[in-house]
């Protein structure tokens, strides 16, 4: 193999360098780094070193709406190098004779300029986003990548269609995600499938189902269907994916500090656990009577995991607040911390509260907010200035599946989950926005988990890095309500 030689404007790691030496000429390649490992500079540097060398005229970065923007304000600007001429635009569909003009400037010609689009990743769901990807394919020889690319791993759905069909338009398509199985190994289909249909050995998602799952036949009621409950295979496919991946783990080449993980445990209060036991016959009655899908049974926990948190949904759309010790119990624990703090929560009305409590005990000027409601602009003041030493922001309480990708967030010290996430991948992918490239400090990671709640039992899930949605099937529901 071919040593790369080459002028970085950042030095990479000994994982970077061997990262690019194995994949910089590859037409298609995976890169299935640990989140913190900083798999998006091996990215741009293969991107300025096909560019340098003429293979390529464009790259086109396709990444999910809460971190796309960081590729235009962090990523591309600190590893870029500085002698290449850039004309870097972000997807906005907004129809503005200054946006267009924006817009057209990615078609000017001579080019005598690198031209990167970026776009978020859910504007491949729509016509015009899609018909202009394809525009700039079809006009500049280009390398396309998809930044967690799990984002495309459901064949049927509309922007994995979208995206598998415009790959065919590029020259050079990379795939980054840390953790590219989340649910099982069926979610390598669609995204190897944009690399290359052909690498994986077979012609059809159900073809390739049929080699690595499990499949028996299933009725309820008058409903038969087929499902998976089992994995073969395994090894030769591993092996299958070593021919065009390449993969590292932090523990492996980063001398990282290590991650500490505690819990504060909190006590329903007398009207919660009216409402908590209730809910529970509840769930248990309507999952007993038969309608047992994943959707279902994961509804119920999260009715469950609400009433934790202080309040209750109702099926005539009623809603109701109840009386808690959670958010006392985070300012407990903020208050016996030193430096800057993270704090995760899963639902807005979670959020809603941790920002009226920061308020009255710290004052405005201590916190920021991350979660749908926030603005692209807000969301990036918000990093840099929790990043910053000495900005007075020393909180910052995301939404943990909008904020929970992508972002450094390495000045915090703590890490508080308000209130946890079913997901395995979101919660991996949250734990190392502060455990990453550049964390020189321990990481405590603390969970408020109400007791003998869905509470405890999602967090054991989660440790023992299991994936709830796939773990509620059959009968298995029952170990999580009963």
């Amino acid at each position: 193999m071919e040593e790369l030689i080459y002028p970085f404007k950042t030095k990479p790691y000994d994982h970077q360098r061997t990262a690019l030496n194995k994949s910089w000429k590859r037409k298609e390649y995976a890169l299935f780094m640990e989140m913190g490992t900083g798999k998006s500079k091996v990215l741009i540097d293969n991107i300025a070193i096909l560019y340098d060398r003429g293979y390529i005229e464009a790259a086109l970065i396709i990444a999910p709406k809460g971190v796309y923007r960081n590729w235009e304000i962090n990523e591309l600007p600190a590893h870029l190098p500085d002698h290449i001429l850039v004309n870097m635009v972000v997807w906005n569909p907004t129809n503005t004779k200054t946006q267009q003009r924006i817009l057209d400037t990615l078609f000017e010609y001579p080019n005598e300029d690198l031209k990167i689009l970026i776009m978020n990743v859910e504007a491949l769901s729509t016509r015009k986003g899609t018909a202009f990807a394809g525009k700039f394919l079809k006009a500049h020889k280009t390398l396309m990548a998809i930044d967690e690319s799990t984002t495309i791993k459901n064949p049927k759905a509309k922007r994995t269609k979208s995206i598998l069909k415009l790959s065919l338009l590029a020259e050079y398509r990379r795939i980054l995600t840390g953790s590219p199985v989340t649910k099982s190994p069926l979610d390598l289909y669609a995204q190897c499938e944009f690399l290359d249909p052909v690498y994986l050995g077979y012609s059809s998602y159900f073809s390739f189902r049929s080699r690595y799952a499990i499949i028996q036949q299933r009725s309820i009621a008058t409903h038969s269907f087929q499902q998976v409950v089992g994995y073969q295979n395994l090894e030769e496919l591993n092996k299958t994916l070593n021919n065009f991946s390449f993969r590292v783990l932090k523990e492996h080449c980063l001398d990282l500090p290590e991650k500490v993980y505690t819990r504060r445990i909190i006590q329903l209060t007398k009207e919660q656990k009216e409402v908590y036991d209730d809910l529970k016959k509840w769930a248990i009655a309507t999952l007993e009577d038969g309608d047992i899908t994943t959707s279902n049974v994961i509804t119920q926990l999260l009715r469950l995991q609400q009433v934790t948190c202080g309040y209750a949904k109702f099926d005539d759309g009623t809603f109701k607040e109840l009386p808690s010790n959670r958010i006392n119990e985070l300012l407990a624990i903020l208050e016996e911390t030193s430096g800057k703090a993270i704090i995760w929560a899963n639902y807005v009305y979670d959020i809603k509260q941790i920002r009226k409590a920061l308020a009255k005990t710290y004052g405005n000027d201590s916190y920021g907010t991350y979660f749908g409601e926030t603005s692209d602009d807000d969301r990036q003041r918000l990093v840099a200035n929790f990043q910053d030493p000495n900005h007075p922001c020393r909180f910052f309480v995301g939404q943990v599946r909008t904020g929970g990708y992508g972002l450094t967030l390495t000045q915090a010290t703590t890490v508080v989950y308000y209130s946890n996430t079913y997901d395995l991948e979101v919660r991996m992918q949250s734990e190392d926005r502060a455990h990453r490239i550049g964390q020189v400090n321990r990481v405590t990671y603390v969970d408020i988990l109400a007791e003998k709640t869905v509470d405890e039992k999602i967090v054991k899930a989660l440790r023992k890095k299991i994936n709830l949605a796939a773990a509620v099937m059959g009968e298995a529901w029952r170990e999580w309500l009963v």
